[in-house]
């Protein structure tokens, strides 16, 4: 891999990474397509990190807010937990909600976690083998198709009512089970987080916020677990490179990733991106069946 080829990918993984088309299904595709060397999970794991900057950039003062705010609402949490989002006083209302959300985040982070911990070896093994690299894309193509109708069921059928400071500890565990599925290349984790908010009636914007800020625990573990991988490697001069160049076209694009998202969402349908999936995933297919790749 050269210093192009990690820049793109880097650009891929930012924009993929929150648009609900799979970043880690994309980053199978891509190399495969173009004949590229397939990425070492080290190299994923900066890129991981570069999406995870572009998180805590772009939402800094919710996580602020959020860190302030946990151990009061750790005080009183089923209080906190059953707010529903009504205060004569704005200061309260805001740190009340604050620390709400705190809290839903980490109940939400704890079935990806688990869910992480067992299968994610198992799942690498299949998606990254060199041995059977056709049958990993055919999946993610398939799984491309497969969820890209569960999101188009969550926006045509969802009631998109309530908003962030509305949900409770039920949407918290509707979301972040669903967010166990988004292992899998292809499913996309903002892609099926998005969809179960949908399904709870949250409107598109704030589930998307949603999904982006409970995707900050996993893929910050993700992030940090390779870089102790990469330290454990001793990378060369040349890999540090291409890492770091990865890295920060992923941080970019991402920003820009979540900036658009939240914009869209407020006036638009995710119909674009069921379609995009459609379409990606068949042509995927096309290609693997007439053998021109």
């Amino acid at each position: 891999m050269n210093v192009i080829e990690a820049i793109v990918l880097g650009i891929v993984q930012g924009l993929t990474e929150f648009l609900p088309i799979s970043s880690s299904g994309h980053l199978i595709l891509v190399p495969w397509l173009f004949g590229w060397e397939s990425n070492e999970l080290s190299f994923d794991a900066a890129l991981h990190l570069g999406t995870l900057i572009a998180v805590f950039g772009y939402f800094r003062k919710d996580i602020l807010n959020m860190i302030v705010a946990i151990p009061l609402a750790l005080r009183h949490p089923l209080r906190t937990l059953h707010y529903a989002g009504t205060s004569d006083d704005p200061a309260l209302h805001d740190r009340t909600v604050s620390g709400k959300i705190g809290l839903l985040i980490v109940l939400g982070s704890i079935p990806g976690g688990i869910v992480g911990l067992l299968s994610q070896g198992a799942i690498d093994d299949f998606f990254h083998d060199a041995d059977h690299v056709d049958r990993a894309v055919a999946a993610v193509a398939v799984l491309l198709i497969l969820f890209a109708f569960v999101l188009w069921w969550a926006d045509k059928t969802g009631a998109r009512s309530r908003r962030l400071a509305a949900m409770g500890w039920k949407d918290a565990a509707v979301v972040g089970l669903a967010q166990c599925l988004a292992l899998v290349p292809g499913v996309s984790r903002s892609g099926i987080t998005l969809s179960a908010g949908l399904f709870r009636g949250i409107t598109r914007a704030d589930a998307a916020r949603f999904s982006f800020l409970l995707g900050i625990p996993l893929v910050a573990v993700a992030g940090l677990s390779g870089v102790v991988d990469i330290v454990r490697d001793a990378p060369s001069s040349e890999e540090i490179v291409r890492m770091v160049a990865g890295m920060i076209s992923a941080a970019l694009s991402g920003w820009l990733a979540i900036s658009a998202l939240l914009r869209f969402l407020q006036h638009s349908s995710t119909r674009v991106f069921v379609i995009y999936r459609v379409v990606a995933g068949l042509l995927v297919l096309l290609i693997l069946v007439s053998g021109l790749r």
